[in-house]
């Protein structure tokens, strides 16, 4: 397989995925639950395992908004296709972590569950050829940190929150690039 042919598989993955769109927002909106969660006064452990929860809830949000923004999942003739999957389970493998944390140091469940999810982006870079998965894996992650270790354990949720504030800042940025992948699509395929 050439170049040119692998960027013609990315785009049209790209283009009929809408560059993930559907999860990053299913995403924002489980993140403002789980920001609404570290307000409540229980102990962190308590709203780790909410936290753990709602987290849950994505996939089937992300499947009703795929059906509203009419994506899809699924390029039966792109070799690349089943990779997408692939790269979301990847993030499995880090989950031991967040388990040691829960038990050791549940205060920072929040922010370990950020950065992974933040992390998790990184490989997209490459998978819709669109930077700003790159961009916002880095800001995520790295942004979590540094706000975890500037608020005290009572203000935690602003680590969600400030997960939401990036969501939304990269969903912003998909939709341009998206309109842009189309109409370079349309000049390659027509």
């Amino acid at each position: 397989m050439n170049t040119p042919d692998l960027k013609k598989l990315k785009l049209e993955l790209a283009i009929n995925a809408k560059s993930g769109i559907d999860f990053i927002i299913s995403a924002a909106v489980v993140w403002s639950a789980i920001a609404y969660i570290w307000t409540l006064p229980k102990e962190a452990y308590s709203k780790s395992i909410l936290t753990f929860y709602i987290g849950i809830t994505m996939l089937p949000l992300a499947l009703l908004l795929s059906k509203i923004l009419k994506t899809k999942w699924t390029t039966k003739t792109n070799p690349l296709q089943p990779l997408g999957m692939w790269l979301n389970l990847a993030q499995l493998f880090y989950f031991p972590f967040l388990f040691f944390i829960l038990r050791d140091n549940p205060d920072y469940f929040v922010m370990t569950y950020v950065i992974i999810t933040g992390a998790h982006f990184f490989p997209y870079a490459w998978f819709y050829d669109e930077i700003g998965y790159a961009i916002f894996a880095g800001i995520i992650a790295v942004g979590a940190l540094v706000v975890a270790l500037n608020v005290t354990m009572v203000e935690m949720y602003f680590v969600p929150l400030y997960m939401v504030l990036c969501l939304l800042v990269l969903t912003v940025w998909l939709l341009i690039s998206n309109k842009r992948k189309r109409r370079s699509a349309n000049a390659m395929f027509n």
